[in-house]
């Protein structure tokens, strides 16, 4: 998850592509949770809540299910949604759903969010339900992924074709970094990309907001035939959980928010925290690379460190060449770095890919980049990247402060010595067709009961103190804490997490504020 900086913190990297994409595919772990031969229960359809609908909301709330199969125990749909919740008769949207029905007796359904702005929840659910939640939910819940607007199989953000998203995601700048033309350079490449955006997207961008992702997934809750919306979302899907909280109360039922985003904090902190947040996971990932005997790199951390800066360095003045003909510079391998730091279990592709490089060879770090952009033997699967980018250029306010940029500049730089020379760069939504409509502040969700926040102490993606903030925002927010490396904290081995997790959804169990899972 990243949000949005201003004119000169860099974006672009430090999203999460999806919880799925940046902690399992790595390792080799996607797999569908259905045993072979299992046989798939029948297609159930529930009558859609439609208590206090507003007579122009009917037809969107009253729409009956059409559930079709679509792998072994999945059976998806279609959820027509308003294009603009202002003005219900002005557009329509679709939204596409998955649904795995649960394994024993259903206590209803339980909605799902990967993560992003821009993560596939359908793929999440259907390609990796295992992964997505633990075998209890599995055993109890219809677990339901679904794509929000902009996203996927839904009414999607559409912007370059594959060539042209090569030539955006991977064309190194001809100009010196950090130099005017370098930055003109750069900036003309966002305008190119969000024009394209504009024209392909079929007039979707200005609706392309959490809030209303937030009034989907109530849309969602309904035509489910739920009273309540019971909840799991990680990353960017705390705080589409935590809007939906706050905009409807009423309708929250066993929420669980892990891997929080604070949503009071600015673009320009957002930035500042990230970066610090990744230096801190890289330093303990070179610890444990030279505590293997196996490491490219030699001496203390703090060697390898200087170490690694002079590798950035010196592919940022001469890339280095791959097979397909791509260069690989000092920002595709920053992408790369990134994305294994999201799991420990990456650790192993980055001393990889570390190695190779040293030795000229840019084949695991270009592997690392193109999994985080979902680009693979030269097709992208998904639309993340343009999703990611639509979201976050409507959520987050331009910030113009040149002194406060400084400062942030100034905060990176001192906490994120590695990383903070490819930190930088031209404000991305500085040339997004539409102005941004979304705010900065506490969420109380006052009146909506208790909602559990996880956070991990050394997350880079989102960092623990955001899950402390957000857990004391919410009226009746409960804070998780698991201690370790990585992004998220349920169904990562943990037990301690995992117990407090599914005995609150399952049975309505609030653990201890501040509880802590070592």
């Amino acid at each position: 998850m990243n949000t949005r900086p201003t004119s000169r913190i860099r974006r672009a990297v430090a999203v999460i592509a999806g919880l799925a994409a940046a902690s399992v595919a790595l390792s080799g772990c996607l797999y569908a949770m259905i045993p072979e031969g299992a046989e798939p229960k029948p297609s159930v359809t529930n009558a859609p809540d439609t208590e206090g609908v507003a007579e122009d909301l009917l037809p969107f709330y009253g729409q009956t299910l059409s559930w079709t199969e679509c792998g072994t125990g999945f059976d998806c749909t279609d959820v027509t949604a308003p294009l603009d919740w202002e003005n219900p008769g002005e557009g329509e949207i679709t939204l596409s759903v998955v649904r795995h029905q649960a394994e024993g007796t259903s206590q209803g359904s339980l909605l799902t969010n990967p993560g992003g702005p821009g993560a596939s929840g359908v793929e999440l659910v259907r390609d990796s339900l295992d992964f997505a939640v633990g075998a209890d939910l599995i055993q109890n819940y219809d677990v339901i992924g679904f794509d929000p607007r902009g996203v996927g199989q839904s009414s999607a953000v559409t912007c370059f074709d594959a060539a042209g998203m090569d030539d955006y995601l991977y064309t190194i700048p001809t100009a010196p970094r950090g130099s005017a033309e370098w930055e003109a350079e750069l900036l003309q490449a966002h305008k190119e990309f969000a024009d394209a955006c504009e024209a392909n997207s079929g007039g979707i961008l200005p609706y392309v907001t959490t809030i209303n992702a937030a009034r989907d997934m109530d849309l969602i809750r309904a035509v489910l035939g739920d009273k309540q919306l019971n909840y799991l979302g990680y990353s960017y899907g705390t705080f589409l959980g935590a809007t939906y909280a706050d905009l409807y109360p009423e309708k929250a039922g066993r929420l669980v928010l892990d891997g929080a985003i604070d949503p009071a904090v600015s673009g320009l902190d957002v930035g500042a925290t990230q970066a610090i947040g990744f230096e801190s996971a890289l330093r303990a990932y070179m610890q444990d690379c030279l505590d293997s005997g196996e490491c490219p790199f030699n001496g203390s951390v703090d060697e390898a460190m200087a170490d690694l800066g002079a590798l950035l360095a010196s592919v940022d003045a001469s890339p280095l060449e791959n097979g397909d003909g791509r260069m690989l510079g000092a920002d595709a391998l920053m992408t790369g770095i990134i994305a294994a730091l999201y799991s420990a279990d990456s650790w192993t592709y980055l001393t990889q890919a570390f190695d190779e490089a040293l030795q000229g060879d840019p084949t695991t770090a270009f592997f690392l980049a193109d999994f985080y952009n979902g680009r693979e033997n030269g097709t992208y699967l998904d639309n993340s990247s343009e999703a990611f980018r639509a979201y976050n250029c409507m959520d987050y306010p331009v910030e113009d402060d040149p002194a406060a940029e400084a400062d942030t500049m100034a905060k990176i730089a001192a906490g994120a010595p590695t990383i903070a020379p490819y930190w930088n760069g031209p404000d991305s939504c500085s040339v997004w067709p539409y102005p941004p409509t979304g705010t900065r502040g506490e969420i109380t969700a006052e009146g909506a009961g208790p909602i559990l926040v996880v956070g991990t102490t050394n997350d880079p993606a989102t960092p623990y103190e955001w899950s402390e903030s957000l857990a004391d925002q919410l009226e009746e927010g409960v804070l998780i804490t698991r201690v370790g490396e990585g992004h998220t904290g349920y169904n990562k081995g943990n037990t301690c997490v995992d117990s407090a997790v599914e005995a609150f959804l399952l049975d309505d169990v609030v653990p201890e504020d501040g509880l802590r899972c070592e």
